[in-house]
């Protein structure tokens, strides 16, 4: 298990972020509009769309991305197996680094899980 606890990572990430939504309140409200209509279910659901946005949280490196869409993941119904299977398509998207941050992955679901 590596030193990063998600859950901590994101409460501090959202205590910035609602900073933010207060200075900047235009940007932070048409990136909202925009993260709530790409998650909003249609011809697919929104455990898929969690899924999607974890994978390349993965290839991109983003440990508050890891987090944020790994509870939500979660919060969607999705499995372990869903989830590691997930990371799988990750790694051959991101190569070797994404072999580092899907095992950060899988810590966030452990720690979301339990």
């Amino acid at each position: 298990m590596s030193d990063k606890n998600y859950p901590e990572i994101i409460a501090h990430l959202s205590s910035t972020l609602r900073t933010m939504h207060r200075d900047m309140p235009g940007p932070m409200k048409g990136f909202g509009t925009l993260a709530d209509s790409a998650k909003a279910a249609g011809s697919l659901d929104a455990k898929t769309k969690e899924l999607i946005a974890c994978a390349i949280s993965i290839a991109l490196r983003c440990d508050g991305c890891i987090g944020f869409h790994t509870r939500g993941a979660i919060r969607a119904g999705a499995s372990r197996e869903e989830f590691m299977e997930m990371i799988g398509v990750a790694l051959m998207m991101g190569g070797g680094p994404s072999s580092v941050y899907g095992a950060y992955a899988v810590d966030a679901y452990d720690q979301f899980s339990a």
